[in-house]
């Protein structure tokens, strides 16, 4: 208790002398002038009152004396490049793939895109373009890693590593717009994150040198006097095709080694006739048959055929990375060669398809520059070379299609320039298309086209245009953009200047017509010109093989008629294990006849698109018609399904739509083709 007692007074005690000395509220002035005592050095004058203090301070640790340049208010630094600023260091080709398909995964999984696939497929393709950017070389182990981990392809190194697609598609995130409508439709097509960029809005008033005649100049007359003239096309002639290898495989492409059904793996279960197969291209006893057959059915063993034209397509459908260019080149040489010899006389007009190059469908548009600019020039070289080796154009137009992508014009000495195009630069496929794409034409091709046309009216002659992809039918084929400004031009030369247009690629027997003022008023009176397109050669896949002759009129280059031949391929396994007989080719229709019987039209006035108006009204009519036509389409394949209801209304539709962004615009979709 003592001790309680003593420890409180001793703490009041010490509360006593801490309140006797607290800090008291007071007043200090310091002098005047700046204590100079502080330092030992100054840069300026420290007792000046106009400027302050600038002491010369000297590090203890350093034992760096700080410059002046540090505090001088009248010099003071922008830009410091004494102290470091430090960078990561640089990624090794490798780990620059690894980040970015780090970044491609986190794109793929991050919320904040929700259902928006299209915005994560364009935030992608930009990690990809720096990344290939700044190390092109990683360009195709990316491509292959990008499509390993988000499962593309079944054969993701095959297809994209560097020999394959991988620098193609390491040019293309390089040069085009990922961010805007170049990502977009790369992502619709290639990848289907995005709906396809709409069609951009085309100026023509400065695209062309001058308007449209009106009235149109005297039509030129008709001679009475009926021309041969052949069209064939997408031959796809297969020299590895095996006799008795799997034909109905199930792993693309069929009558080879090594290819078997799932039915039957490890044995064949149909085997391949010598003469081809619906799953396969064709061998070489096909291609020879047909040219064999083509004379002695057009009648023209000793007179040839007055020209022929073929819209394209010579290469087998082998996946890319089976191929190479001298593949390529040995096929252009074989079959140029073939029609030389067994078509007779009269020149042959050619134009490339999109196999007719290495890789598939792939051509570069001269702007990109360099190098780059000419990588596919080796084809175009070849291939005029060996058209002017056979004598069906001059060395002008050779060594002019050797530097406009293996396009030329021919013009006749009877009034008929031909035009060719290379139709890659529309097709879908074609990755270089996807650079700068709301420019419909970064390849010069319709400029080319354009120029030709005027110079065409200007001189009074007729054209015929060929190439191989067609621009509309059912919109699946050919981009919105060149195939819009493609049918203004159409609308400009027509009907006074164009009088046919012809195309391939399809396999298929079909037709679409040209109007005015893009198709906003569908009848006979606003009809221009059709498109021809012609069926294939070639059964792939599930067609029959085919060709066609046209009567052309020799004044006005109409035609007045077309007659379609065929050859039966489900009968080719008949001809196996014996010489006798080959595949018979046969008369299959008469165009006329066929869908003009309730039409009032001349014996001799041409099948011109006003005719194909009206045999598209009769269709309307009567949609058993379309039920031939679809027969046709198939060059009457036995696996031709039938074609009603939507279906009719679509191949009517179609038929109406000569480019992409029409057919899409206007068509359903889904009834494109018969295979």
């Amino acid at each position: 208790m003592l001790g309680t007692v003593v420890g409180v007074v001793g703490l009041l005690s010490v509360t006593a002398v801490a309140q006797s000395t607290d800090i008291q509220p007071s007043t200090y002035t310091v002098p005047g002038a700046f204590p100079t005592s502080l330092y030992s050095s100054y840069y300026n004058n420290p007792t000046a009152t106009s400027a302050q203090a600038q002491p010369v301070i000297s590090d203890p640790v350093t034992h760096e004396i700080y410059s002046f340049s540090l505090t001088d208010p009248n010099n003071i630094p922008q830009n410091d490049t004494v102290d470091p600023h430090l960078l990561p260091p640089p990624a090794t080709s490798s780990a620059l793939v690894t980040h970015a398909i780090a970044q491609l995964a986190s794109i793929a999984a991050n919320p904040v895109f929700g259902d928006n696939t299209c915005a994560r497929c364009q935030a992608g393709l930009e990690v990809a373009k720096f990344a290939v950017l700044a190390a092109p070389e990683i360009g195709p182990d990316l491509a292959v890693a990008a499509c390993q981990y988000f499962d593309f392809d079944s054969e993701c190194q095959l297809t994209y590593m560097l020999n394959n697609l991988g620098g193609v598609v390491t040019q293309l995130l390089a040069f085009a717009d990922v961010g805007g409508y170049d990502g977009q439709a790369i992502c619709a097509n290639f990848l289907g994150s995005c709906d396809m960029p709409l069609t951009t809005p085309l100026n023509s008033t400065e695209w062309f040198a001058k308007p449209k005649p009106d009235p149109l100049p005297t039509p030129r007359q008709p001679t009475g006097e009926r021309l041969k003239v052949l069209h064939i096309s997408d031959a796809h002639i297969d020299p590895r095709y095996t006799t008795g290898a799997e034909s109905n495989c199930s792993d693309y492409l069929c009558c080879r080694p090594n290819v078997y059904s799932n039915d039957g793996p490890g044995t064949i279960t149909v085997p391949a006739p010598r003469y081809g197969a619906y799953y396969c291209d064709s061998p070489y006893a096909l291609i020879t048959a047909a040219l064999e057959s083509i004379p002695v059915l057009a009648g023209t063993q000793e007179t040839g055929f007055d020209w022929t034209i073929f819209t394209g397509d010579l290469v087998s459908h082998d996946p890319d990375y089976q191929l190479q260019r001298s593949y390529i080149m040995y096929t252009e040489t074989v079959l140029y060669d073939l029609f030389k010899r067994l078509l007779g006389s009269g020149p042959v007009y050619p134009s490339l398809g999109n196999h007719d190059t290495h890789n598939e469908a792939q051509d570069a548009p001269y702007s990109l520059g360099g190098y780059l600019a000419e990588q596919f020039s080796w084809n175009y070289d070849h291939v005029s070379s060996l058209w002017e080796y056979e004598g069906w154009i001059n060395e002008t137009v050779a060594n002019y299609a050797r530097t406009h992508y293996a396009a030329y014009m021919v013009r006749r000495t009877d009034g008929l320039r031909i035009i060719t195009l290379n139709t890659d630069f529309w097709y879908r496929a074609n990755y270089f298309n996807y650079i700068n794409m709301t420019n419909p034409d970064p390849y010069g091709m319709l400029r080319f086209v354009t120029d030709e046309l005027q110079d065409a009216e200007d001189a009074g002659d007729r054209v015929w245009i060929i190439g191989h992809v067609l621009p509309g039918w059912d919109g699946t084929n050919a981009l919105y953009n060149p195939t819009d400004l493609f049918y203004q031009i159409i609308d400009r030369y027509s009907p006074h200047v164009i009088a046919n247009v012809f195309f391939g690629h399809s396999h298929e027997d079909e037709l679409s017509i040209y109007y005015t003022n893009n198709g906003t008023n569908m009848s006979a009176a606003t009809a221009l010109t059709p498109t021809w397109v012609c069926p294939s050669i070639t059964p792939l896949t599930n067609l029959n093989s085919g060709f066609r002759i046209y009567e052309v009129d020799s004044g006005t280059f109409d035609i007045l008629d077309a007659h379609t031949y065929w050859a039966d391929v489900n009968t080719f396994a008949e001809l196996d294990n014996q010489t006798e007989y080959g595949p018979a080719y046969r008369y299959e229709y008469n165009t006329r006849e066929t869908y003009g019987a309730n039409i009032t039209w001349g014996l001799n006035d041409p099948l011109n698109a006003t005719w194909w108006h009206l045999v598209t009204e009769a269709m309307e009519a009567e949609p058993s018609l379309v039920s031939t036509f679809n027969t046709y389409e198939g060059k009457s394949s036995v696996r031709t399904q039938p074609c009603t209801g939507e279906c009719a209304t679509a191949k009517i539709c179609y038929m109406r739509s000569g480019s992409a962004s029409l057919a899409a615009q206007n068509c359903p979709s889904g009834y494109g083709s018969v295979q």
